[in-house]
């Protein structure tokens, strides 16, 4: 998309800051990986324009222009050279009017790849200041390691007391097997129940008492 507003170089600061944050929205990070990185700008620079405002626009397109067929990558490097440069956010947050900070926003867990980048991109100056900003976030990462650390040794000290128990029980377990066996291969059943309180019954029915007395045999 190409805005072309060479002819029109009477647009008031207020509207310079519009088109600013059309390019980067420096609100947030995700504002600015979702501003526009497909617009080419042409502007004609007056001599009432803001400068600052400029500057920033111009760095803006150039940044799109050069990663004009992936705008994700574009996103991704007007954060790294707006949002992780402290003197540029600074400018940009006060032409925007945002007075939150950057660092508020960012999940401790991901400030060690955050630093990373700063200290790849802009130097140790920055990454001194950056250190400075997220300090909290650098102490409230190292709290909650200390508290899963602890949580995961709790853990694990329940399974091992479980495993322990387990083990008891298959052990008693084994040890009855073991003497159901014994008695089996003793007795040489397969586990077949003997009445051994009972005699077998005669076929023969019994006599009556009183069949002797007519000499019945």
């Amino acid at each position: 998309t190409t805005l072309n507003l060479s002819e029109n170089d009477g647009i008031s600061k207020q509207g310079m800051t519009m088109l600013l944050k059309l390019v980067n929205d420096i609100s947030s990070i995700k504002a600015t990986l979702e501003s526009n990185h497909t617009l080419d700008l042409y502007c004609k620079l007056s001599f009432n324009a803001d400068k600052e405002i400029q500057r920033h626009i111009g760095e803006a397109i150039t940044i799109s222009r050069n990663n004009v067929s992936n705008p994700e990558v574009a996103g991704r490097e007007k954060v790294i050279q707006t949002q992780l440069n402290s003197e540029r956010r600074a400018e940009l947050a006060d032409l925007q009017g945002v007075n939150q900070s950057l660092y508020s926003e960012i999940n401790p867990l991901h400030l060690p790849e955050v630093l990373s980048l700063v200290d790849q991109h802009h130097g140790q100056g920055e990454l001194y200041v950056a250190l400075k900003s997220s300090i909290a976030g650098v102490i409230s990462t190292v709290n909650r390691k200390q508290c899963l650390q602890q949580q995961r040794s709790y853990y694990r000290a329940k399974i091992a007391h479980h495993n322990a128990i387990i083990a008891e029980y298959r052990t008693k377990a084994g040890e009855v097997d073991a003497e159901i066996a014994t008695i089996e291969a003793a007795d040489g059943h397969d586990g077949n129940v003997v009445d051994i309180g009972s005699e077998p019954r005669s076929n023969k029915r019994p006599r009556k008492w009183w069949w002797g007395l007519w000499g019945g045999a």
